[in-house]
């Protein structure tokens, strides 16, 4: 009956589903969810497009796929500036030479350094075995303990001396004045929210939500010729080898009667003490005028089945379990898997739909 089943409307099933319609195949997408969208999905609160499932923010270097998402929905010119809130102090990030300067009163990169090289000095040459001593040979003691410690542990529910170096090993230093988080040339937010963009993918082809495929697959597989699957990939194949491990988040979600809360989108709260990593404000993603506002606050978790998995635990010990699945692949023929669950793989959103028009490329 169909040329493609798509198992999920995310990011990676609605590119997939819009660029094989343009082929002329016959596409279903079915949904486990009430919505589409995935967890970029942005619902309209009384005017203001609250990003359901955490802060969503558009960013790539890839001309071509700004364009591509630029062609369904105009894009603002968001800019990502988050704050820390450190014990009721605020520092801006990413760590720049305002950061710098709210810490010590340095005014100059070379100020910055002499401080920061005097504090990695304690590493004393040491090759870093853990995210702890990583951080102190990046940035050094007082920042590390300040504004990466306390958020780092309440993110992964673990000691960051317990964690991998790699976790960290990117971490954005800047000697200037500039407070945008990410390097990138292209970044924004949809004016009218991520469900408004995906709606547009999927303009004209059936989409059925409240559907689980995992529920009823040799049903599923009769009535496709190809699926393409963006679920979990250890539940597809029924847990056989064990569950892998994730990180998931909870949210409180409060509509104020005042115009503005935090006059930022993210602030960020570091110190331990705090049990949520941050406040969102859904508004400054995408102003409007409103005598009201929307805020979230979220809170990391250990993931139990049930949940919503958001972080993968990418540990030697899930990648080798990982990697048994995924010799499962080939075994199920015209079974496709895509997306971050399924690839079990943090993706930035610009790199899911990177990755699926690639896969459609390949496609007859």
């Amino acid at each position: 009956m169909y040329d493609y089943l798509i198992v999920g409307a995310g990011l990676f099933g609605s590119v997939c589903a819009h660029e094989l319609t343009k082929k002329g195949k016959k596409v279903l997408v079915i949904e486990k969810r009430n919505h589409i969208a995935g967890n970029a999905y942005t619902e309209n609160v009384n005017g203001i497009h609250v990003h359901k499932y955490g802060a969503h923010i558009f960013h790539t270097n890839d001309k071509e796929i700004w364009e591509y998402v630029n062609s369904f929905v105009e894009f603002n010119r968001f800019t990502n500036s988050p704050l820390a809130n450190y014990k009721g102090m605020l520092y801006n990030l990413p760590f720049n030479m305002n950061t710098f300067y709210q810490l010590w009163g340095t005014k100059t990169p070379a100020e910055a350094m002499m401080v920061i090289d005097e504090q990695r000095k304690e590493l004393a040459g040491k090759e870093p075995e853990n995210l702890e001593e990583k951080a102190i040979s990046l940035v050094g003691r007082d920042i590390y303990e300040k504004l990466i410690k306390g958020y780092t542990e309440k993110q992964w529910g673990r000691k960051a001396a317990d964690l991998p170096a790699f976790i960290i090993s990117r971490l954005p230093v800047r000697m200037t004045y500039d407070n945008n988080y990410f390097s990138d040339r292209y970044q924004g937010i949809p004016i009218g929210g991520y469900t408004k963009m995906v709606e547009k993918m999927l303009e004209g082809i059936e989409v059925r939500l409240g559907v689980d495929y995992l529920k009823n697959k040799s049903e599923f597989k009769r009535i496709a010729k190809k699926i393409i699957y963006t679920g979990p990939i250890d539940e597809y194949f029924e847990y056989c080898h064990g569950q892998l491990e994730y990180r998931s988040l909870s949210f409180e979600t409060e509509i104020l009667q005042i115009d503005n809360y935090q006059g930022n989108a993210v602030v960020n709260y570091t110190e331990a003490e705090v049990p949520f990593t941050r406040i969102i404000e859904h508004k400054h993603f995408d102003p409007v005028e409103t005598s009201h506002t929307v805020v979230t606050r979220e809170y990391p978790a250990e993931w139990v089945k049930g949940d919503e998995p958001y972080y993968p635990v990418n540990n030697s010990k899930n990648m080798d379990l990982y990697k048994k699945y995924k010799a499962m692949i080939n075994d199920d023929g015209d079974v496709f898997f895509g997306g971050r669950l399924a690839e079990y793989k943090y993706y930035d959103m610009h790199q899911v739909i990177s990755s699926a028009l690639y896969f459609i490329s390949k496609q007859d």
